[in-house]
This record gives structure tokens, sequence and C-alpha cells, in this order.
């Protein structure tokens, strides 16, 4: 396809997610079109409800600027929300924070953790939940989501203080005595581990 473009046009593939950007919408609506009929020569068959053909990008947002439209559409990938932004000193660039969708996914997977393993003896149950939070902010630590990222934190130290107090069945960890004992749990919390627009880094992509 990329040989009949009028303008460029890239792949951003993991396993069956995929991203394709073009340059201009012509092309798009083109290998949109097609693309469904290419994938039934091989068996397989496209996720319509997962799919979808938008304006993204820097002149998709100048454009919707000057017409009124507002914003460019966002689009969801490999569990984050890929979002039109700016940068501090206001140069265009393109931001991403965990997917709604993720996000009250891990949480529900982490509570139900929790229930399973409510009645280990404490400290390996803060040594296993020290390994989660550890690769949950590996996964999702990336640029400009740190706000994201620390709400799952925070969301996640509610859902062990309820069942601490579960377990004990007198509720006797009240938010002051629980900070406390939070203080010396030592959980990891939030932060960005990958800086995508950092140059030494070998991950991102340009859209």
């Amino acid at each position: 396809m990329r040989k009949q473009c009028r303008g460029e046009a890239y792949m951003v593939r993991y396993a069956d997610d995929s991203v394709f950007c073009f340059q201009y919408k012509s092309d798009a609506e083109t290998f949109y079109g097609e693309l469904p009929e290419r994938l039934r020569k091989f068996g397989l068959e496209i996720a319509a409800e997962k799919s979808k053909l938008i304006e993204f990008g820097r002149f998709a947002r100048e454009k919707g600027k000057k017409d009124g439209t507002g914003k460019p559409e966002t689009f969801d990938f490999l569990g984050f929300t890929h979002y039109c932004g700016e940068s501090r000193n206001g140069a265009f660039r393109v931001k991403r924070l965990t997917s709604r969708k993720k996000f009250k996914s891990s949480l529900l997977q982490m509570k139900e953790w929790l229930r399973r393993n409510m009645h280990e003896p404490k400290e390996i149950l803060l040594g296993k939940l020290r390994i989660k939070l550890s690769g949950y902010n590996r996964y999702y630590g990336v640029t400009d989501n740190t706000r994201s990222v620390a709400r799952y934190f925070w969301r996640t130290t509610t859902l062990l203080q309820r069942s601490l107090n579960r377990r004990s069945q007198k509720g006797n960890y009240t938010w002051d005595r629980f900070k406390r004992y939070l203080e010396k749990a030592n959980l990891p919390k939030a932060k960005i581990y990958v800086n995508i627009y950092d140059r030494r880094s070998h991950i991102g992509y340009i859209m």
C-alpha cells in the first residue's frame, strides 16, 4: 500500500493490535476500504467494533481550532488512550494516559487478588503487592501518565485498607493508623520509567 500512497504511511503493530498512520485522508480511506478483503484472503477479519478512521495529529488539531470542531478524537492502543496535546513550551505532541477500560480492569483484578489473599501473613502479602505495583508502574509509567499511575496507587491502597480491616473483623485500621502502616510498607509509588521523547530511549514512535 505504501507504494500507492500520495504521502507518508506507517504501521505500528504489537501482536494482533495495529495502528496505521497516513498523511492524507484519501490514502487512509483507500487502505481502510481494501483491508477487510486483504485479510479475508488469509482467513482473517477485521474487528469492526474496535476499528475506526479518525483525523489525528498536529494538522488535525490545528484544523479543529480553525473550524471550531474542537480537539481531534482519541484512540486506545495497548492499554493507553492516545490524544493530541502540547508540551510545556507549547509544541504539539502525542500524549498518553491509561485507558479507562484498562484502569477499571486492573482495579477489579487487584480487588479480587486482595480478596483471595486476604489471610496471607502481612509481610508476604506486602511482598507480593510490591511486585504487582512495580510491574504496573513499569508498564504504565510513561511520559504524561503520572496522574493515572498515582491514581491507581491511591485506589490500590484504599482496597488494601479495606482488606486489612475485613481480616481483623474489628475495623481497627483507621486512616491515620493506616497511613503510618503505609510508610513502613515501602510500596512503590507512581514513577515515570519511560521518557518517550528522550532520544536515548528505544521506545517511541511518531504519528
